[in-house]
């Protein structure tokens, strides 16, 4: 098989519009968040988040319902306006007025635990859809790369079936395939097991597994703590808002040094979670 285009491309279209050959001139690193707050109406969400991602650094986000998992995401993802601070994508700020949202998205892509396929397209359809309309590639190219996808990730023969003919954790393999169709650099996952099955969750872990394996920069949102440890080079514990601890996961899990974070983990690993 040639190149895989679900890895980091470096003729992705840049967020700040700048030379794809040379993307991060300055070794900027991925991703800067810098005083990150968000409120709706009287809800204080973030509350001064400040965080770095380096380019192939996978971060898992942990925390109780509510933390401010999900937010964070979608503020990257300009999902959600910022009320303060900044956040930076290979050295360039996102947040400022004037830049355009539709070229940030083309870098990056998110799935939620919604799997938000459209029932009325066959899956090669859907997976086709956004890289024909938004990077302008051709009917050919774009299906070509997309059955290369499908049949990375095990779902080739299922190309010509409409969603509701699939399993929950198919249907999230599809979503997942449908945003690396648009060559990110950038995967933002938001509790994509959340609404599966227990016996379907494994399958779309292996597919997450796989692209930290090929070096895709991802944060992760997760409740899935054995697999957070598995697979991340660091661990971000949110409490309220903030995150209260990270590191490493066999430091955080074993050894966490928050009175917050020792009671997290303690009520998962009382529920056998972890």
């Amino acid at each position: 098989m040639t190149d895989s285009p679900a890895g980091p491309d470096p003729a992705a279209p840049d967020p700040a519009g700048r030379d794809p050959a040379n993307p991060d001139p300055a070794g900027a690193g991925a991703v800067a968040i810098e005083g990150l707050r968000k409120s709706f109406g009287a809800n204080l969400v973030l509350d001064g988040i400040d965080l770095s991602v380096a380019s192939h650094e996978v971060i898992c986000l942990i925390g109780a319902s509510g933390s401010g998992k999900s937010t964070l995401l979608r503020c990257i993802n300009l999902l959600e306006s910022i009320d303060a601070g900044r956040i930076l994508l290979w050295g360039q700020d996102i947040t400022q007025p004037g830049i355009d949202q539709n070229r940030v998205r083309r870098s990056v892509g998110i799935v939620f635990q919604a799997f938000n396929l459209f029932p009325h397209m066959t899956v090669l359809r859907n997976v086709t859809l956004a890289p024909v309309k938004a990077l302008g590639a051709s009917r050919r190219e774009a299906e070509d790369e997309a059955r290369a996808l499908l049949d990375r990730f095990g779902l080739l023969e299922k190309q010509a079936d409409y969603p509701d003919r699939l399993s929950g954790g198919q249907q999230q393999r599809v979503a997942i395939v449908r945003a690396l169709a648009m060559r990110p650099r950038l995967m933002l996952l938001d509790e994509v097991t959340s609404a599966l099955d227990p016996e379907l969750v494994a399958e779309v872990l292996d597919v997450i597994r796989e692209l930290a394996g090929s070096g895709m920069t991802m944060l992760i949102a997760t409740h899935e703590m054995s697999f957070a440890r598995d697979i991340a080079n660091r661990v971000c514990f949110l409490s309220g808002g903030r995150i209260v601890e990270q590191g490493p996961p066999a430091e955080l899990f074993t050894s966490p040094r928050d009175e917050r974070t020792q009671r997290f983990l303690r009520r998962i690993t009382d529920a056998g979670r972890l």
